[in-house]
């Protein structure tokens, strides 16, 4: 075999498994994620659907003897330079070369050297040329090699947070659901902290390793509540957080298909998110959605606290807009008035916790003097040339997303404008979601700017139905660009998600 062949494809290999790390960084290295995003990115285009049948192509001629230098070196540039448009380096996404990161990438380059080794020794250029294609497998096999590995170095770092908890022993608030987690958190630490010291998980850090470093590095002495977001992206993984965390309170905000493709069904989703409050005293059910109200129902050996945003008056805590003030109704009875605050149903979480807990309501108003939402999640301001923005860049939803078109239609005097690359994680639901929402913004905006590729022809067809004129934009980038050099004083924009740039 030509040796330059060996050392170029071991080149390629180095330089091409840049854009495969920054993707499994981006999915919390998750076994067999890479894969899943390659075939997106090979598949999303003409382009790129010709790039890798040529690459495959090529690499089969060589394997059987056509002129194997020449349709193998084919293969190696075409794998070097595409998929186009997911770029080595990143720019919404880089990549960070943590300690995690390399010890995968020392995985991934033992098998890499292995392989190549393999196809040297058998002298098959065409294998070699095969073995580039499947970069992203070779990443997705390190990652499940590396996987029960890093399981066990997280251990030192839990039991030390398992160790801090108990000898604090402060009350532990746990709050899950699809969407809605880290407002509910936020809304309930502000209650909390009038009534004693309070400590919450910072940002969105939401699992296992989340948990112990807020707990090593925030809870002290005299703690006397701990609230803890706890994410999920499939079944056990909650159960796991509470058997050192065991919330006495557990919270359920919402159920909803995102991360759908993940979990295969809501009703699963359901039984994931239910592992909160295994071991809990108090379940706080938002009852707006069907799935918690029947959840609520089928719970017989808990104290169950519903709550709603003005949909189910028989809840235990109603919350009604009235005006500039948000009445607060305990039992049918009420008890305060506060003032008005984005996510109505995620105070109503936050506010049955304390009901939970039998704490006073008498500091509601204080509590939630000058409450915001937390960042790019319907956060409302205007921009210095007058436009109204709302961002609604975190996480998307179905439910969110008519809330932030609900949101829009109250604010600007002027026109109108949808920003978003739709809805990702949804499953087999993810292009009829992604089109409906479109179609639910022809009522509300004058124009919709369609960002990036993964969802365009959902959100092309949704929009088509409703006679919503689109602007097709290939990053967010672009689309800001377009908002600032066409809208003005009395204009509104809302960012509806904000995808990184792993995504097609």
């Amino acid at each position: 075999m030509n040796g330059v062949f060996v050392v170029a494809a071991t080149f390629v290999g180095a330089v091409s498994s840049l854009r495969w790390f920054r993707v499994a960084q981006r999915e919390h290295y998750l076994p067999w994620s890479v894969s899943v995003f390659a075939r997106r990115w090979w598949l999303i285009d003409a382009v790129n659907v010709t790039l890798i049948a040529v690459a495959a192509t090529s690499a089969a001629l060589a394997l059987v003897g056509i002129v194997p230098l020449v349709t193998g070196s084919v293969t190696l540039i075409c794998v070097l330079v595409g998929p186009i448009g997911l770029s080595l380096k990143g720019t919404s996404s880089p990549l960070a070369w943590t300690d995690r990161l390399r010890r995968v990438a020392l995985a991934a380059g033992v098998l890499w050297v292995i392989m190549v080794a393999i196809g040297g020794l058998t002298g098959s250029i065409g294998l070699l040329a095969y073995e580039a294609v499947a970069l992203p497998l070779v990443v997705d096999v390190a990652l499940a090699i590396m996987w029960p590995l890093e399981m066990r170095s997280q251990r030192t770092w839990i039991d030390q947070a398992l160790t801090r908890i108990t000898s604090v022993k402060p009350t532990v608030i746990g709050i899950t659901g699809s969407y809605g987690k880290t407002t509910t958190k936020e809304y309930t630490r502000r209650l909390l902290t009038s009534h004693g010291a309070t400590v919450a998980t910072p940002a969105s850090f939401n699992n296992k390793m989340g948990l112990a470093r807020a707990i090593n590095e925030h809870l002290s002495d005299g703690s006397q509540y701990f609230i803890a977001e706890m994410g999920t992206y499939g079944p056990g993984e909650i159960a796991e957080m509470c058997q050192w965390v065991p919330p006495q309170v557990a919270v359920i905000t919402a159920i909803g298909p995102v991360h759908l493709e993940r979990f295969g069904s809501l009703e699963r989703v359901v039984e994931a998110k239910s592992e909160i409050f295994a071991d809990a005293q108090v379940v706080v059910l938002n009852v707006d959605d069907d799935h918690l109200a029947r959840l609520a129902d089928s719970i017989k050996d808990k104290r169950v606290v519903r709550v709603s945003a003005g949909k189910v008056a028989a809840a235990n805590i109603v919350l009604a807009a009235e005006g500039d003030n948000v009445e607060v109704r305990v039992d049918g009875s009420l008890v305060a008035q506060v003032p008005s605050v984005p996510l109505l149903s995620n105070l109503a979480c936050a506010i049955g916790v304390l009901v939970g807990l039998e704490l006073p309501l008498a500091r509601l108003t204080d509590a939630l003097r000058g409450a915001d939402t937390p960042d790019h999640r319907q956060s409302v301001f205007t921009s210095e040339a007058g436009v109204v923005i709302i961002d609604d860049t975190y996480n998307s939803n179905p439910t969110g997303g008519q809330a932030a078109l609900d949101r829009l239609a109250q604010l600007g005097t002027g026109r109108r404008v949808v920003v978003t690359p739709g809805m990702v994680e949804l499953g087999d639901q993810q292009a009829i979601e992604n089109r409906h929402f479109a179609e639910k913004a022809g009522s509300v905006a004058d124009q919709l700017l369609v960002v990036a590729r993964t969802n365009r022809r959902a959100l092309l067809d949704g929009a088509a139905n409703v006679s919503l004129p689109v602007i097709v934009v290939p990053s967010r980038e672009a689309a800001v660009s377009w908002v600032r050099e066409n809208l003005g004083p009395g204009d509104a924009v809302l960012y509806e998600n904000d995808l990184p740039d792993h995504h097609p």
